[in-house]
């Protein structure tokens, strides 16, 4: 980077007033000119941001993303695939496999039979769609979603596929989907980042959430996700030590800045006016977050825990999360992933994903029916699905075993096509994209890459995906890459 350049975008009419004083000071230049400051347009309706976008009208103003970590089953969740019936233990024909790789898991098996879903399927809504008896509270808005069935990745194993799915790239260190759009388009709170993570832990055995799944990549570290807890303090340090007063915060961070601003003046590094900027907005929070997560009856009323659950009662859960997104999504924050861990089920499928889908449907479903009936819903993007799917054919339990085709079957990692739902901002609702084989193995038809359905996202937040970009080691980076199309058949 050069850090001229750097420091001309840093020093911008935006970012003046937040850099160039910092502190007490600050606050009370910015009460004195709040009118003038409202009036000067459009810019001041965002922190944060880049100059000139969104570069067309928006139809979304954030990001809600249910991220399933570890791969949930689309046959036993989504895909209604009757045939496989009459197939029951049958071997997957190599015309069907055409050659695709396996992992390790079942590379060697000596068979791979086919295994149909032990689940009930069942149509839904106006719109007639198909949905397994493990999401009852799902199948009740499935005429405000849009299930997109041929996504698929190009990575078969979960680390990488994780990046591609998250960064647009198989390896680590890339700026994540949150992370861009923050970069692209800012908060609009001050007080709240606009980028806020959260981690559950399901019922059945997880992979690692690593803190790269909301990092901010070579982006400067302000764009990232900043990872919200369970407990007292959802974010680290969130409270003064005990007889730290909040005065001698303030004085703290008003010496601090002081010291930085000299560093900024003399070497004009634009990691110190980040530096100034995370102080003041984690003071600033000392405030926010508990507001945030008071749900005490005057904030959310009974009501409230009724259509969420009763898990939403319970700090950590995912649907307590779906609950505190909704919220945060009133606030102003830009970007809210939500990631939950269960989903790896290589065996005893059925009793592990029955646990899963008990985890997350209620929340996901309430969380779209109470954005809907907030009128928040048309302008809130939300999306659930994991990084790839599972396969047709079972998995044995051990090597050497003969998979088991009835019911403590599990299934290995599928790319090829998998589903995921998309639900407001700006996308069609009640509809099915997308086409697949009698084997859930194979697209038929409008297949839907990982860069296609980022390119999607960004269209849908007003952002050309290829204009957004960010220089960095001699090159201009995007998150699509080279690569990818508006879905526009998915976009109302």
């Amino acid at each position: 980077m050069d850090p001229r350049i750097e420091h001309a975008r840093v020093i911008n009419r935006r970012s003046f007033m937040r850099v160039g004083a910092g502190g007490i000071g600050l606050a009370a230049l910015c009460s004195l000119l709040g009118d003038d400051l409202a009036a000067a347009g459009a810019e001041a309706t965002a922190i944060g941001g880049l100059e000139g976008l969104p570069h067309f009208a928006p139809r979304a103003k954030r990001v809600i993303y249910l991220y399933m970590l570890g791969a949930p089953s689309n046959l036993d969740l989504w895909d209604y695939k009757p045939r496989l019936q009459d197939l029951a233990g049958t071997n997957l024909p190599d015309s069907v496999r055409g050659g695709q790789r396996l992992t390790g898991f079942t590379a060697n098996q000596a068979t791979l039979p086919i295994v149909p879903s032990v689940f009930k399927f069942t149509q839904h809504g106006h719109s007639a769609q198909w949905v397994s008896e493990l999401m009852p509270h799902t199948a009740k808005v499935v005429d405000d979603i849009c299930f997109v069935r041929t996504m698929f990745n190009e990575q078969i194993n979960h680390d990488p596929a994780i990046s591609l799915l998250l960064t647009g790239f198989q390896l680590a260190g890339r700026p994540t989907l949150g992370a861009w759009v923050n970069y692209a388009l800012g908060s609009e709170n001050e007080n709240l980042p606009g980028f806020i993570s959260f981690v559950s832990q399901g019922s059945a055995p997880a992979l690692v959430a690593h803190d790269r799944m909301w990092g901010s990549g070579f982006l400067p570290p302000r764009y990232g996700g900043v990872k919200f807890g369970a407990s007292k303090d959802p974010v680290l340090y969130l409270s003064n030590p005990a007889g730290f007063e909040p005065r001698d915060r303030r004085r703290f961070l008003d010496g601090l800045a002081a010291l930085n601003q000299a560093s900024f003046d003399e070497f004009g590094d634009p990691e110190i006016a980040n530096r100034i900027e995370q102080y003041e907005l984690a003071a600033r929070m000392q405030t926010s977050v508990p507001e945030l997560m008071d749900l005490s009856p005057d904030q959310e009323p009974d009501s409230t825990f009724e259509l969420y659950g009763e898990e939403s009662r319970t700090p950590g859960t995912f649907t307590r999360n779906c609950l505190l997104a909704r919220r945060l999504a009133e606030r102003g924050v830009r970007f809210i992933q939500l990631t939950h861990r269960s989903w790896d089920h290589h065996n005893n499928l059925p009793r592990l994903i029955t646990d899963c889908a008990r985890d997350v449907d209620q929340g996901s479903a309430a969380l779209v029916q109470d954005l809907k009936q907030r009128g928040m819903l048309e302008d809130t993007l939300v999306m659930w699905g994991g990084e790839f799917g599972r396969t047709v054919y079972g998995q044995a339990s051990r090597p050497g075993e003969v998979p088991s085709t009835a019911t403590n079957y599990g299934r290995d990692h599928h790319v090829r096509c998998y589903t995921v739902w998309m639900a407001g901002g700006g996308i069609k609702p009640g509809i099915s994209y997308g086409e697949t084989d009698d084997f859930n193995y194979n697209t038929v038809a409008d297949p839907v890459s990982v860069h296609d359905r980022h390119a999607t996202v960004l269209h849908l937040l007003g952002i050309d995906h290829t204009r957004l970009t960010y220089k960095y080691q001699g090159r201009d980076f995007r998150l699509t890459d080279v690569a990818g199309n508006v879905v526009n058949g998915i976009v109302a």
